[in-house]
């Protein structure tokens, strides 16, 4: 249940009844009323719209609408007071009880706790990471990485249908570098001696092993062949052996897909002829020429006809080259041959996870899908900003495997798969983000992770505490579900439940804007609650999760702690992360 769309709801039938009465005229929309969580506690616990969006149609002012709507309020037994504030917003506090009788809801859900029906019958496609296949992946790669995994997530707890998807990029001249340079490093290890890496190839050392397994497979059976013979096989070859070792990066950072489509699958398939044809049939492609790029230098610039695609027409800032010069496809062209694919894959709705530095490509990217699916299709990005890798404050130094990065692997052996995938949510996807190899495995409340997993291994050990010192309570999720919980009365206990009520608008919030770090948050506030409530029964005995001498008291808590606990296990799920009963 969403506690924020229950009392909208209650907001919303006492307009509805004043309508009825005649005290207000008919034709209201109240769709646009909601109500949100006060900035100051001190003015309640929610705030409505109500008088703001609805003064006008309702010709009134909305302090006059606001206080006809506050005096209707008053009279109903869930509100402790209701005032009106501002320029018309008006402030609702809960009684106790409404708040501790969500406290069942949540013993009862488990886990499903906060799920909406938000996506009910959609279904979305999520393509995150396709790092090209030209070697392990680096620490920037897992920001993406973990920010497509938990999105899947999320969306999936808000009800949609998600398909994790991975584009292989292998179609490019990288790839054909690729193999150039594992057929260097093949050469070396038949023993011929190389002494210097030639600039242009991949230099890591990642490439010995590719190199040892194509000797182990077919000896020198490439090493005197001219490169047109061998370049086709070991371009194959390196791709299946880097993606090889991508699939085992993403294993261990926990992040799975679905699906893999390769682009040069595409391109064999005559996908891209296909999608020009499609786009000649709507004329939308022309032979034209670009004006220079700006800050090029004119003599520079070579005026040379291009198949366009008038990207223009869908908000783009200029048409958009579909093909190069000596004919071969543009990475513009395979990308919308790539996501005609998704739609007609039954994919309306895709989001792309991207980084900040493909950040001038959204705007043609997303002209191209309207335009190829006949504006059927939409296209969502994410982009994500870098990661400043450090220890200890300063700049961490690049990996002796992979040569001038630091891969994505180093980092999960080093701090564990958890670290990484909650740090790389304590920022929005937009924000540069810095992530310190020391700072993430401290055990201290300046340590995001440490802070929200101690917390549920905290309300573990009052479970756990409370049988030893009441054997004869029963404390299972249902039986607590079923405890009279209007004791639950202290500000530090409404503030933890109102936290716990506020999980669903959470959940749908962060979904509909796509936003996981939004989960990552909401876990931190709710810890810090938590432990803010457990730091004061250290010195107010009263105050204990464990009363002693007070059965039901303890009874109420425990289930409150429980309650905690689920939550938290819950936005641990979608982040990707299985919450800690002890800490070590």
């Amino acid at each position: 249940m969403n506690y924020f769309k229950v009392v909208s709801e209650i907001v919303c039938s006492e307009i509805r009844n004043l309508i009825e009465e005649g005290k207000l005229v008919s034709d209201l929309n109240l769709g646009q009323v909601g109500v949100e969580t006060t900035k100051d506690p001190v003015h309640g616990d929610l705030a409505s719209n109500a008088a703001m969006v609805l003064a006008k149609p309702a010709k009134k002012s909305p302090k006059e609408l606001g206080e006809i709507i506050v005096d209707r309020l008053l009279k109903r037994s869930e509100f402790e007071f209701v005032s009106l504030a501002g320029p018309g917003f008006i402030n609702l506090k809960m009684v106790p009880k409404f708040w501790t009788r969500l406290l069942p809801r949540v013993l009862e859900s488990g886990l499903k706790y906060g799920d909406c029906d938000l996506g009910r019958g959609k279904t979305v496609n999520v393509e995150y990471v396709s790092a090209n296949p030209t070697g392990p992946m680096h620490i920037g790669h897992a920001r993406g990485a973990v920010i497509g995994d938990a999105l899947g997530n999320l969306l999936s707890k808000a009800g949609y249908e998600v398909s994790r998807e991975y584009y292989i990029n292998d179609a490019g001249v990288q790839i054909d570098v690729l193999a150039r340079s594992v057929h260097l490093r093949y050469r070396q290890a038949l023993g011929e001696k190389i002494d210097k890496i030639p600039d242009g190839l991949y230099p890591g050392e990642y490439l010995k092993q590719t190199a040892k397994d194509l000797v182990e497979r077919d000896g020198n059976k490439w090493c005197k062949l001219k490169e047109e013979i061998w370049l086709p096989e070991l371009r194959n070859f390196a791709i299946e052996s880097m993606m090889s070792l991508i699939r085992d990066d993403l294993t261990a950072l926990g992040v799975v897909h679905d699906v893999f489509t390769s682009e040069s699958t595409l391109v064999f398939n005559g996908s891209n002829s296909e999608v020009v044809n499609e786009l000649k049939s709507l004329d939308l492609v022309y032979i034209g020429t670009l004006k220079p790029p700006k800050g090029k230098i004119l003599e520079d610039w070579e005026k040379r006809p291009q198949l366009l695609f008038r990207s223009t027409k869908f908000g783009d800032d200029v048409d958009r080259p579909l093909q190069k010069a000596d004919g071969d496809w543009t990475y513009f062209a395979s990308d919308i041959a790539y996501h005609l694919n998704k739609f007609e894959r039954g994919f309306n709705s895709m989001i792309n996870v991207w980084g900040a530095d493909h950040k001038g490509y959204v705007k043609r990217m997303k002209a191209a899908v309207k335009a190829i699916t006949r504006d059927k299709g939409t296209l969502n990005v994410q982009l994500c900003n870098l990661v400043n890798l450090l220890e200890d404050g300063r700049p961490a130094k690049m990996s002796k495997r992979a040569g001038s990065f630091v891969t994505l692997r180093e980092v999960v052996d080093e701090v564990g798969k958890d670290a990484v995938r909650f740090i790389m949510l304590t920022r929005n996807s937009d924000a540069p983000l810095d992530f310190d190899l020391r700072k993430v495995l401290e055990q201290s409340k300046d340590n995001p992770l440490f802070y929200v997993q101690y917390a549920h291994a905290r309300v573990c050990s009052v479970i756990r505490n409370a049988r030893v010192s009441f054997p004869s309570l029963l404390l299972d999720d249902s039986s607590l579900a079923k405890a009279d919980m209007n004791g639950l009365s202290d500000p530090g206990e409404l503030k933890m439940i109102r936290e716990l009520a506020s999980w669903p608008e959470v959940v749908e919030r962060a979904a509909m804007s796509k936003e996981p770090h939004k989960i990552a948050f909401y876990l931190s506030d709710l810890a810090a609650s938590f432990h803010a409530f457990w730091n004061r029964g250290n010195s107010e005995e009263s105050l204990r999760f464990i009363v002693l001498d007070n059965p039901q008291q303890t009874i109420e808590r425990v289930a409150l702690a429980r309650a905690v606990g689920i939550v938290i296990g819950s936005g641990l799920a979608v982040i990707g992360i299985e919450p800690l009963e002890e800490m070590r």
